[in-house]
């Protein structure tokens, strides 16, 4: 109930400080505070590696009506540094709950703010881009905090001020899986001998995308994001697929050093958020970082290619600088990759969400098209994947046979 719950501080880095009241764990916490537009999938939201490091926003007024479960995780842990919430649900009313929300955040540790006017926090942060920023609740507040005194806010806004901030972020290590595993063909597949290997190389990577790929008859070798390309080589795949994850692309070197391996041995690569901006590095073309980026499961996107508008979920904070309109070069290495073209757009701003190697087999977009939580329109990527793969497969036999 608003009546039992201890006083709260939101700060932001810039000064600007609005009061609530403590939710889920009390105390301090610090990161990139950005927004969510979705109005369900919080705890899939709450569990995606990509929110490492960042205080989530919920736009959505009422959070955690449907309560948690041990289904919809994404992974292992819940990742936000904090969450920011209107209106918390008194009781979870779902069939499918095993517990509370922000039970399970309070058990994490996860220290959130409701009772606030997060439409106000939103438009802030939309005018003035996203920025670091402070939870402070109980033992955190210093004298005078929530009287708004100037000493006291002055403390909490260079605690804030301290925090890393999240460009030049080498963050997929901290989030990554640090032994293999394999996820093996699963539904009509299961038990079968797999139409693919692939290795997924986690830099963040969500339950739900190598169970896409292992619903379409995939073995999938997940493996580290320190992988060397020999490691990766070793595993004799037939496709390599990089996964979402946090921090600046510009930082990921080692990423890129491995994916340029991946592309000049011909083997077919999909990416997906991190990973798409990836394979724009490794193709020579730049990243910048977003004023206040794309995160939700509402937002539309143009396949240029077809015409049609995808509405797809987002968790970005970064994007690609490559060329929209027309292809171009590959600008690493003298043109070594071939022509490249931008495959999709985003709609609300013009963000390129994909891109397509037109002499190589490799495409990637900036959204999940594994849409856990959000909508579907988009798996038909995960399909094309399999038939770059298959192809390439297909052609190796047949190059064997008529060596034999």
């Amino acid at each position: 109930m608003r009546n039992q719950r201890e006083d709260a501080l939101l700060v932001l880095e810039d000064g600007y400080v609005l009061a609530g009241q403590a939710y889920a764990a009390e105390g301090r916490t610090v990161g990139e505070i950005v927004f969510a537009t979705a109005m369900t999938g919080y705890q899939e939201t709450v569990t995606d590696p990509s929110y490492h490091r960042q205080i989530v926003t919920m736009t959505a007024p009422h959070i955690g009506n449907t309560g948690a479960n041990d289904e919809d995780p994404e992974s292992t842990r819940i990742w936000v540094a904090g969450l920011v919430v209107r209106e918390p649900a008194r009781r979870a009313s779902s069939w499918r709950s095993t517990g509370g929300f922000e039970d399970e955040l309070r058990e994490q540790g996860v220290v959130g703010i409701c009772h606030l006017d997060t439409r106000a926090l939103t438009r802030h942060l939309r005018d003035r881009g996203v920025m670091r920023a402070g939870i402070f609740s109980g033992s955190a507040l210093p004298a005078g905090a929530m009287g708004l005194d100037a000493s006291a806010i002055g403390v909490l806004v260079d605690l804030v001020r301290q925090a890393p901030a999240m460009s030049g972020a080498a963050l997929a290590g901290e989030v990554s899986t640090q032994e293999r595993y394999v996820v093996e063909p699963t539904g009509e597949f299961a038990g079968k001998e797999p139409l693919a290997e692939i290795v997924a190389v986690d830099l963040g990577i969500k339950a739900r995308t190598p169970a896409q790929l292992a619903e379409r008859g995939a073995r999938v070798h997940v493996v580290p994001q320190h992988t060397t390309l020999a490691e990766i080589v070793a595993l004799e795949p037939d496709g390599v697929f990089f996964s979402n994850g946090p921090g600046d692309p510009g930082s990921a070197d080692h990423e890129i050093e491995v994916l340029r391996g991946v592309l000049a041995q011909g083997l077919p690569f999909f990416g997906i958020c991190f990973g798409n901006q990836l394979l724009g590095r490794a193709l020579g073309y730049g990243t910048y970082k977003l004023d206040y980026g794309h995160r939700g499961v509402n937002q539309p996107v143009l396949d240029r290619a077809t015409g049609k508008v995808e509405i797809t979920a987002h968790n970005h904070g970064f994007a690609v600088d490559a060329p929209v309109g027309e292809e171009s070069v590959a600008p690493y290495d003298d043109g070594r990759f071939g022509r490249v073209e931008v495959s999709h757009v985003s709609l609300n701003d013009g963000v390129v969400e994909g891109l397509r190697a037109l002499d190589i087999p490799a495409f990637s977009v900036q959204y999940h098209p594994e849409a856990a939580a959000g909508p579907h329109d988009a798996a038909h990527l995960f399909d094309r994947f399999l038939e770059l793969v298959t192809a390439r497969r297909q052609a190796r036999s047949q190059t064997t046979g008529e060596d034999a």
